[in-house]
């Protein structure tokens, strides 16, 4: 995935869209990502000791991947590679040509 935990990202389709947020947690497997602050849901819960009355819980629910595009700098960017003088490849910014940490 070109998606990384810590990464800021803004999405770039669906009811969400222009929002930007960190990101909490990738899951490979299903190619989703959940966001700080984008794509909330409504969930009942029910009482517990510490919430005697239950009732609905807003949280943020996992999002496409392919609806994201990383943000470096202020501006979107694509993700691409470039690979150094002792072989091993890094991801870099293709707007900018800036490394990113991996």
């Amino acid at each position: 995935m070109h998606i990384k935990k810590g990464m800021t990202v803004r999405v770039i389709s669906g009811n969400d869209r222009g929002k930007q947020g960190k990101v909490l947690r990738v899951i490979p497997k299903t190619n989703r990502v959940i966001v700080e602050g984008v794509n909330f849901v409504k969930r009942a819960t029910r009482p517990t000791q510490t919430n005697p009355g239950g009732g609905f819980v807003e949280k943020e629910a996992a999002i496409n991947a392919s609806n994201l595009m990383v943000v470096v700098g202020g501006q979107t960017t694509r993700i691409g590679y470039k690979k150094l003088e002792d072989g091993s490849k890094v991801r870099i910014a293709t707007k900018t040509g800036e490394e990113l940490e991996s």
